[in-house]
């Protein structure tokens, strides 16, 4: 029986050193040298990044804005705002990186809020919570109004 000894990629051997690889390619204009299927995977799973973080750092902001303004515990108020100011803070960052995520944080907003409130109803069930979004949900709105006040 004959063994059949497959090449194993350095992509799947030491992904730090292919990026170097990689990076050295491109600097040299080594086009020939370039392992196009992992380099576009590669650069195809970076936007699916930014749409994972926008999305997880808006239904952080949503859950700490509905604990805000519908739990009455006044001895966590300073803790949720300071998580709504740093969740505010890093979306504009990414916005102002990808400005691109725009359409993209308001096509996934009704979705995230409903995963949210299914977090904070079981959280808080003694709270009423809506089951809309009754606020303004544009991005200029939810990165710059209290809401609570």
């Amino acid at each position: 029986m004959t063994q059949v000894q497959t090449e194993v990629s350095l992509y799947d051997q030491d992904y730090l050193l292919w990026i170097e690889d990689i990076v050295n390619k491109l600097r040299n204009r080594d086009i020939d040298g370039l392992d196009f299927d992992n380099l576009i995977e590669e650069i195809d799973s970076l936007g699916r990044s930014d749409k994972r973080e926008l999305e997880s750092r808006l239904a952080e902001l949503l859950e700490h804005i509905l604990k805000r303004k519908y739990v009455n515990m006044p001895d966590c108020y300073r803790g949720w705002v300071e998580s709504i100011n740093k969740q505010r803070i890093r979306i504009r960052k990414l916005l102002k990186d990808s400005p691109s995520l725009k359409p993209y944080f308001s096509a996934v907003f009704d979705e995230v809020y409903a995963d949210t409130l299914k977090i904070v109803s079981i959280s808080y069930p003694q709270c009423e919570f809506p089951d809309q979004w009754p606020f303004s949900c544009d991005i200029d709105a939810m990165l710059n109004v209290d809401f609570w006040e």
